[in-house]
């Protein structure tokens, strides 16, 4: 049997190493080495999206990864990936350490520097102990897909631009589509969404600061139930404490929630610490709130360079929310992903306080009203990142309903057939008047080709009445015989045509008559066209 093993090496000296000797493995299939914390898990967590067998059977950690330390990066792949088995590379083999490594789920540990029978050992063990697992889950789709939920983080560009808003209308529709979810306060200095939420709770993310493994029964003793059925976990109300709360924590804190709840939603807020740092690379989302004005454009291009530049999140996996969008701006989110590299939600949130104010004022923005338009595209943007839950059609064919605020989850797709219905509405009322609109114009132009005709034949007619006037024929019946052949045979059954000689001027009148929208309907009106011919030889 193939022993998949994927090697996390930072050093590239390192890594020649580590897949010199893997290769010389009985069965053994070694992957390009990760270079950093965040590469590996993006591998791993595509490889379990494509297919969850296409998971390696052995992940190898180096000492020197980054920028995650190697013993949170272990334990985040253990957590995430329950069946791969997780080996630590390290010059330290102290028992310190090697206890260290087996709490924070590694099967095994190799020393500095390599050896093959001791690679060989710890790989062969971690594989087996891997298959092991697999065989005992089964194959069943939802076995090493890594238990847990959506992480969501939300961060302002600079102060006042509504991240705490984005976050708690997020939450609370997910949560109203019938997911749980937990709502975490990273802003450690300044957090509001106790405010938001009029909620006072002694406990906060501090008290799990000095827990180095944080069960269910401890993350229950910290996390508010909010009574719209969310899960909150506060920032402290002494901002100093903030402190307190490291990467370490914060690494911790998010894993905890992420396999406790569905989604898990972080107010990051506008200062960048090691913690809020941690949250946005675990990030399955991150978004970063931006209003449209050039200050605040450039400060969200600072914070994505920022967030480049240590290794905490790339540009292109970032998302950008527009908020206070004004459509007679001069800054459209179109230019907004272009100054700051990011996408940009489709759901742009609009430019509307006097909605929010008194929900807001009140502490209690789980009250806004339905019909804002600021929520609806808040919940629209929850939809777009794919954090609510989609209804089940009830029976006889008709649509379920969300649960909470009255599914209101469905508030887009309502209004998008609401307008349908309407647009259809005023279009069967318009449509008498746009035939009518459409019958004048087609009857104009009917009447101006007939003026056309009838000038038309006017003029053959005086010029061959003129010549056979000349040669001494009969000038009247010419006259008529061109006009005539220079009609249309619809038009001709009311033609009257005139032609005399008056002077030196052989003068021809036709006179038409107009048909009602086609020939053969009936007439409205009679036309004239004449035209005139100098004699040869008058006076």
């Amino acid at each position: 049997m193939t022993t998949r093993i994927l090697p996390a090496v930072g050093d590239p000296d390192a890594a020649r190493a580590v897949i010199t000797l893997l290769s010389q493995l009985p069965d053994a299939e070694p992957a390009s080495p990760a270079p950093d914390s965040t590469s590996l898990l993006d591998i791993l967590a595509r490889l379990a999206g494509e297919s969850l067998d296409e998971l390696p059977e052995v992940v190898l950690v180096h000492e020197r990864i980054g920028p995650v330390p190697a013993l949170e990066l272990i334990r985040e792949v253990a957590l995430r990936f329950p069946a791969v088995g997780v080996v630590l590379i390290s010059a330290d083999t102290s028992p310190q350490l090697f206890t260290a490594a087996m709490d924070s789920g590694a099967r095994g540990m190799i020393g500095l520097p390599l050896s093959y029978e001791e690679m060989a050992g710890r790989v062969l063990s971690a594989a087996a102990w891997s298959t092991g697992v697999r065989r005992h889950l089964g194959a069943g789709s939802d076995a090493f897909s890594g238990p847990g939920g959506t992480v969501v983080t939300v961060a302002g560009a600079k102060g006042g631009m509504g991240a705490t808003l984005v976050a708690v209308q997020l939450a609370l529709a997910s949560c109203a589509s019938g997911k749980s979810v937990a709502l975490v306060d990273l802003d450690l200095q300044s957090g509001d969404v106790a405010s938001y939420l009029d909620v006072q709770f002694r406990r906060s993310i501090v008290d799990l600061a000095g827990i180095s493994d944080i069960s269910p029964r401890v993350l229950q003793d910290a996390v508010y139930t909010h009574a719209t059925g969310i899960g909150l976990l506060l920032a402290p109300a002494e901002g100093e404490r903030g402190e307190e709360v490291t990467d370490r924590v914060a690494r911790q804190v998010v894993s905890a929630l992420r396999h406790r709840y569905e989604v898990v939603v972080v107010d990051c807020g506008t200062q960048m610490n090691s913690a809020n740092a941690a949250a946005v690379e675990m990030a399955d989302q991150a978004l970063l709130v931006v209003t449209p004005d050039v200050i605040a454009v450039r400060a969200a291009k600072r914070m994505v360079r920022l967030w480049d530049r240590l290794q905490i999140r790339k540009a292109e996996e970032t998302t950008t929310v527009v908020n206070r969008h004004n459509r007679s701006s001069e800054i459209q989110p179109p230019l907004v992903e272009k100054i700051t590299g990011t996408k940009v939600a489709r759901s742009a949130v609009p430019s509307n306080y006097k909605e929010l104010q008194s929900a807001a004022d009140a502490g209690r923005l789980q009250d806004l009203d339905s019909r804002s338009t600021v929520k609806q595209a808040l919940w629209a943007l929850a939809g777009e990142l794919g954090i609510v839950k989609t209804p089940e059609p009830a029976s006889g064919g008709r649509g379920g309903r969300m649960k909470g605020d009255r599914g209101s989850i469905g508030l887009k797709s309502r209004k998008a057939k609401g307008d349908k219905g309407a647009v259809s509405v005023e279009l069967a009322g318009m449509l008498p008047l746009i035939l009518f609109v459409v019958a004048l114009m087609w009857q104009g132009a009917v009447l101006g080709y007939t003026y056309s005709i009838a000038g038309n034949a006017a003029d053959e007619g005086a010029r061959a009445g003129t010549a056979a006037y000349a040669e001494g024929g009969d000038g009247v019946a010419a006259c008529q015989a061109a006009a005539r052949k220079n009609v249309p045979a619809a038009w001709q059954g009311g033609m009257d045509p005139g032609c005399v000689a008056e002077g030196s001027v052989y003068k021809a009148t036709i006179r038409l008559e107009t048909p009602i929208l086609f020939p053969g309907v009936g007439n409205i009106a009679n036309v004239e066209g004449e035209a005139g011919a100098a004699l040869e030889g008058g006076e």
